[in-house]
């Protein structure tokens, strides 16, 4: 049996909004036919904001925190407690003083169940202020470079650029590859927009090339994700 494995942030939705109405529709219409989970880098709150509850509950998982946080339905089947060191906090405090992008909104580094979210802008910043850092780290490789800088580091640890504005950090291991622990079909659909080296997505689509029936999606936004499925399932 295929199951059907979807990130969110840029590939169910637009990066940080709620997802479009009429997609969530045929979204709701797809998990009816299908086996299907979520793996993100957000908690499931923001999952929640993005997705309203309906999406979360009727999916097989919720792989939250890259898999660090696990829910099936309403119930939290698993959760890793594990806490950014203090060394490694210090050193993420330093790199946001030394960027160059002149903007802080606040909450740059949000702590989430066995994950740190990284984010020079800051979580609190406007949809106007994420695009301007967007165009910030299209010219300068900020995030790539301080995550390469990172895991030089601190070679226990394991940081990822995710989203469009942030770094995710975890233990090292602790990425979105963990999910296949929970995943029992041989046949996985993934569904992803940050497959590129050192993207978030990357672990897992690496993992899956264990799995001859498998097959990996990289798309640009939630658009190009209605689209695959429409092609995948005809009837919906």
């Amino acid at each position: 049996m295929a199951h059907y494995i979807f990130d969110v942030d840029g590939t169910l939705t637009p990066s940080r909004q709620a997802i479009d109405p009429q997609f969530n529709s045929f979204f709701c219409r797809f998990i009816d036919n299908h086996s299907v989970s979520l793996v993100t880098g957000s908690d499931i709150a923001k999952t929640k904001e993005q997705l309203g509850t309906l999406i979360p509950n009727r999916v097989d998982y919720c792989f939250n925190c890259s898999g660090s946080d696990i829910w099936s339905g309403p119930i939290n089947v698993y959760t890793n407690k594990w806490e950014i060191p203090f060394i490694a906090r210090t050193w993420l405090k330093d790199k946001l003083e030394d960027s160059s992008f002149p903007l802080r909104t606040g909450n740059h580094i949000e702590d989430r169940p066995s994950l740190v979210n990284f984010s020079v802008v800051g979580r609190n910043a406007t949809p106007t202020e994420r695009k301007l850092y967007v165009q910030h780290d299209q010219k300068t490789n900020e995030r790539q470079i301080i995550a390469e800088l990172f895991n030089k580091e601190f070679i226990n640890l394991e940081a990822k650029v995710g989203g469009e504005t942030g770094i995710d950090i975890g233990p090292k291991g602790s990425n979105k590859s963990q999910i296949l622990k929970w995943i029992k079909d041989d046949e996985i659909h993934f569904f992803g927009d940050a497959m590129d080296p050192g993207g978030n997505d990357e672990p897992l689509k690496l993992a899956l090339q264990d799995y001859p029936k498998s097959k990996c999606y990289h798309v640009e936004n939630w658009q190009e994700t209605a689209s695959l499925l429409r092609e995948l399932d005809k009837t919906i």
